[in-house]
């Protein structure tokens, strides 16, 4: 569903993103941690196709994103660290506007919008303006966008920042079902409760490499920890 070869990104003589490879199947959620500068949102960005390569490559449903990037966006829902939308636009329009870009009828549109808002409880705030929003409200609208055209892929950039615990619960159910129903999932998170308790396969990046990529358990033995061992313990050795 997606794979990732040798990816490597460079910004001038940095280089950001080291020969990394990673694939996600059906069904997987796959949880990128690492530290500040590790490379984790560059990852998620090039593979959402707003940025491009070094070197490598990145294919979704077997399409090489470099090549044919419409072609994979379509299949990709995105959400960014931090809600950007005109601050004039409301709610409503936001999701239509996006359902629009991916091709989405207005009847399609204005179905999925209805099926959607509930998921967050946002009847009844979607004509407000974005500008009037808390920033949970902005990173709800997100990911409904994200889910709005029901993609294969979701890619997503801590997804539970300035949202309230029962949201937060709520999206990660709702990540949880995107799988389920057989879509895979990239998330980057500081969180690592939130990767412990929801990814199915952790990566570890550390400086631009991939450091260990494994599920939890597996990287619980590689660590040479207890069974009582938390993610944030693993990571304190592999990271090391």
């Amino acid at each position: 569903m997606l794979e990732v070869k040798n990816l490597t990104k460079q910004f001038g003589g940095t280089l950001a993103v080291r020969g990394v490879s990673l694939a996600i199947k059906p069904g997987e959620i796959y949880a990128l941690i690492g530290p500040n500068g590790s490379g984790k949102t560059t990852m998620i960005k090039t593979i959402a196709g707003l940025l491009r390569p070094t070197s490598g490559e990145i294919l979704i449903e077997g399409i090489n994103v470099a090549k044919d990037p419409a072609a994979t966006k379509r299949n990709v829902g995105y959400i960014p660290d931090e809600p950007s939308v005109w601050p004039s636009m409301t709610g409503e329009e936001f999701l239509h506007f996006v359902g629009a870009l991916f091709g989405m009828d207005e009847a399609s549109r204005i179905r999925r919008v209805r099926e959607i808002l509930p998921l967050f409880r946002l009847e009844g705030i979607e004509k407000g303006y974005f500008e009037d929003y808390s920033r949970g409200n902005k990173q709800k609208f997100s990911i409904l966008a994200a889910l709005l055209h029901e993609p294969k892929v979701l890619l997503v950039d801590e997804p539970i920042v300035g949202l309230d615990p029962t949201s937060a619960e709520i999206a990660k159910k709702e990540f949880q079902n995107f799988a389920k129903r057989g879509g895979g999932v990239l998330l980057a998170t500081h969180t690592l409760p939130v990767a412990e308790e929801i990814a199915t396969t952790i990566g570890v990046l550390k400086e631009g490499h991939l450091v260990a990529s494994a599920p939890f358990k597996e990287l619980v033995l590689r660590a040479k920890l207890g069974p009582r061992a938390t993610l944030e313990d693993v990571y304190k050795v592999l990271s090391a």
